[in-house]
């Protein structure tokens, strides 16, 4: 099996997924806010962000893990992209380690299937055709290596991110 192999796109809501984990892509304090962290925030019901208060936050390209709590989700990984301020301020290196580390903590945790959300695509501003290949090339980068994750699923909220995440995946292949 090639790593490729172990990627997918989907179209839909983050929030339906029946997987091990799924990443929310999280302010820095944990508490939930606006977008993807918002709804999973939401579907998951307040012992997600009681949980999130005993973490004391998470610093940007960082992340940390929690149950998942009335998602179909067993586990939450909860990462905090870069803002984009232009590119020059170490942004493509923090988005990196957005994904680099969440992939470590489905590891550390024996968790098999994970789903990423477009992080800092939103309202952080990154460029959404940079942000997938970053994404694509990190993950394929660390499954190179590591064989316990067996399936990594790039949830795209609208059309265009689920192109920009195929094409990526398609120029790693």
């Amino acid at each position: 099996m090639t790593v490729t192999t172990r990627l997918s796109v989907h179209l839909g809501d983050i929030t339906k997924l029946e997987i091990d984990a799924i990443v929310n892509a999280a302010n820095t304090s944990l508490l939930g806010g606006g977008g993807v962290d918002g709804a999973i925030h939401r579907a998951a019901g307040p012992d997600l962000v009681m949980e999130c208060r005993m973490l004391n936050g998470c610093k940007t390209g960082d992340a940390k893990i929690t149950r998942g709590y009335k998602l179909p989700a067993s586990f939450v990984i909860h990462t905090v992209g870069p803002v984009w301020n232009g590119g020059d301020a170490g942004e493509p290196e923090l988005l990196a380690s957005c994904y680099r580390r969440s992939l470590e903590l489905a590891t550390e945790n024996a968790l098999n299937r994970i789903a990423f959300p477009a992080i800092s695509t939103g309202i952080y501003r990154f460029p959404p055709d940079q942000a997938a290949r970053i994404a694509v090339e990190k993950t394929v980068e660390f499954l190179s290596s590591d064989t316990s994750i067996q399936q990594v699923i790039f949830c795209c909220f609208d059309a265009a991110s689920f192109a920009r995440h195929e094409e990526a995946i398609a120029a790693q292949a």
